[in-house]
């Protein structure tokens, strides 16, 4: 429980990090409006012509009599937009995170050079490009894990009861560790931490996790708020990550709430993990 309760100040100090310091929270806020723009662009082009897509998709059913064609596509229809809004929760933040790349790696430069006792924030040494191919595959990689549990939980909620009530649950639980993911996943990648090790590392902390990922993936359901608060969620993540790898966290000259258990560094000589 303590973990938990540590992951939520995380998400907090984020928050409260970017609001001393506008000038980055404003360009963190650019790549979030972007994506939420795209989205809505291809969500409104989705309603007006859906229907047309589904008419083109099934024409077996021209010759049906009414009203049965219409319920028939009609349903399909509905389907195929629930579909479009579900991909676009779930895709969102991996491609705010795509598009903002160069202002989030920024951001999180910055927080780990205020929170670190000698100024110092490790850097990747990679070229922007190769940053952002390591950064849209391993996002492709997170999203097929979401989508698989995603159909899991799918079929779990046509359990009686359970599918109504602890279904829900769970996979916003599921929903805020992938967040979580694509969020360290900044901070992590200029340290060389590949996606398999950043798994590792946050499944030995999984409380920590929820306590940061889970009430942030009930908030993400609005896209329009996770856009303002995504800059946060980035800060906030670089500082566990901090965490996660045992690296000391100074706060204006105090001990942040580091916790105990910390993730067990390579031994001496041994080279870092690679990409």
């Amino acid at each position: 429980m303590r973990d938990l309760g540590a992951g939520f100040r995380y998400l907090l100090k984020g928050q409260r990090w970017v609001a001393r310091h506008g000038r980055q929270y404003g360009f963190g806020l650019l790549p979030g409006l972007i994506t939420l723009v795209l989205y809505a662009a291809a969500l409104v082009a989705l309603a007006l012509w859906g229907e047309d897509l589904v008419g083109w998709a099934t024409p077996f059913a021209d010759d049906w009599s009414s009203p049965w064609r219409g319920l028939f596509r009609g349903f399909l229809t509905a389907v195929l937009f629930a579909l479009g809004l579900l991909l676009s929760v779930v895709t969102f933040t991996a491609v705010t995170l795509l598009i903002g790349q160069p202002f989030y790696e920024n951001l999180s430069e910055k927080v780990d050079r205020d929170v670190s006792p000698d100024g110092h924030a490790p850097e990747s040494g990679l070229p922007l490009w190769r940053e952002l191919w390591i950064s849209a595959r391993d996002s492709l990689r997170i999203v097929v894990r979401a989508a698989l549990w995603g159909v899991l939980l799918f079929g779990c909620g046509f359990i009686p009861v359970v599918g109504q009530t602890a279904v829900p649950v769970i996979g916003f639980f599921v929903t805020g560790f992938f967040l979580t993911e694509e969020l360290t996943a900044v901070a992590l990648q200029r340290r060389s931490v590949e996606l398999r090790t950043r798994l590792t590392l946050l499944r030995s902390r999984k409380t920590l996790v929820w306590g940061f990922g889970t009430p942030l993936a009930v908030s993400f359901l609005v896209p329009f708020v996770a856009v303002f608060l995504m800059p946060g969620a980035v800060a906030g993540a670089t500082l566990m990550a901090r965490d996660l790898l045992g690296e000391e966290i100074d706060e204006g000259g105090e001990a942040g709430d580091q916790a105990a258990t910390t993730f067990p560094q390579p031994p001496s000589g041994s080279p870092a993990p690679g990409r």
